[in-house]
């Protein structure tokens, strides 16, 4: 089975088909809305996160910019709430340091499980709270 860009379809890390990261701000390594990775996605943009103030901080020292907005490349900048597919390894560096951003289990590709142990993902699962209803 594969996608409409003719890719195979992907797997989320709990074994079921991936689902999309964002659309808006439009994410992923092929810019397709998900996590999908491939032989020339070199960094494993694989873990889709709700990005926080405290991870984007962490990115900024580490000298990748999120939240500057890039018209050159489309790219209006990230704030805090905003879902992004993630480096797998920057990822993990963040949790290392204490500032990993939540994780949305569904989204985030099979692939990173190369990087990161499900365990840390697990720990840092971002659960939607349901909305009351009338």
């Amino acid at each position: 089975m594969s996608d409409s860009s003719g890719r195979p379809a992907g797997r989320n890390v709990l074994g079921g088909p991936l689902q999309a990261c964002s659309y808006d701000p439009l994410t992923g390594f092929f810019r397709d809305g998900c996590c999908n990775t491939g032989p020339g996605d070199v960094g494993s943009h694989t873990v889709c996160a709700r990005v926080t103030d405290a991870f984007l901080e962490f990115s900024l020292r580490r000298g990748n910019d999120l939240s500057t907005p890039r018209p050159e490349f489309r790219f209006k900048g990230l704030r805090a709430g905003d879902r992004w597919c993630l480096c797998a390894a920057r990822w993990l560096e963040a949790y290392e340091a204490g500032v990993a951003p939540p994780v949305v289990l569904e989204a985030t590709h099979e692939a990173a499980l190369r990087t990161v142990p499900m365990k840390a993902l697990l720990a840092h699962a971002w659960v939607q709270k349901p909305t009351a209803s009338r």
